[in-house]
């Protein structure tokens, strides 16, 4: 139960931070703003509730954790559900401090025509395969056996920060299903119709990231 819980607060903070910077704070703070919130925040909770659970609020984490021998298939779900639900109450908070509500857009993930950089599925299914599978790969690194333990939170953090400002042009940067979902279920339409990306590119990025750690291909 505290694992669930602190799954739970941590993904609910990273979405409102991450999100709510965007939304609220956007045309203040900018690109870079926004990626450091994200970032920021999961600096924040590295440490706040990395003891507890090892924050991997995001179920891509979770995923490469499972897949590189080190979290049980129970464990891996009761983590699912805290992240899922963690996203959503996170973007329910969001919703209800701005002014549009849902039809801000919650900072949900998206590609193609009027999204951003307009760039085309196959960038953006291209893009979150690849930085999830850079994320899990530091996130597995440095939470290792020979990792810098000390040190993981702001790795991590600077990581997600990094890949946000690549990326929030090609999709607003997913690399966590949970994050994607929570927004995406509550603004509804378009956003929902491309969830579909936000879980699967993920998913596949941590199995190939998880997996070099399970065959040794990445070994200290």
């Amino acid at each position: 139960m505290n694992k669930f819980i602190a799954e739970f607060i941590g993904t609910l903070v990273l979405v409102l931070f991450g999100c709510g910077a965007a939304v609220l704070g956007g045309d203040n703070v900018g690109q870079l703003g926004i990626a450091l919130a994200f970032g920021f925040a999961i600096v924040a909770m590295a440490y706040g509730i990395g003891p507890i659970s090892g924050c991997h609020v995001n179920p891509a984490v979770s995923l490469a954790a499972f897949v590189a021998g080190r979290m049980s298939v129970k464990d891996m779900g009761l983590y699912w559900v805290a992240q899922f639900l963690g996203a959503l109450a996170g973007a329910a908070l969001l919703m209800m401090l701005t002014k549009e509500g849902a039809a801000s857009g919650l900072g949900r993930n998206g590609w193609g025509a009027g999204y951003l950089g307009e760039y085309a599925m196959q960038a953006a299914l291209i893009f979150e395969i690849v930085f999830t599978a850079i994320f899990v790969i530091v996130i597995l690194g440095v939470t290792g056996e020979k990792g810098q333990g000390a040190f993981a939170g702001l790795a991590i953090g600077i990581t997600l920060a990094v890949i946000h400002i690549v990326g929030i042009q090609v999709t607003g940067v997913s690399v966590n299903p949970a994050r994607s979902f929570g927004p995406a279920v509550l603004v509804g339409g378009e956003a929902v119709s491309q969830l579909w990306l936000f879980i699967v590119a993920p998913a596949i990025g941590a199995v190939i990231g998880g997996a070099l750690y399970r065959f040794n291909l990445l070994k200290a």
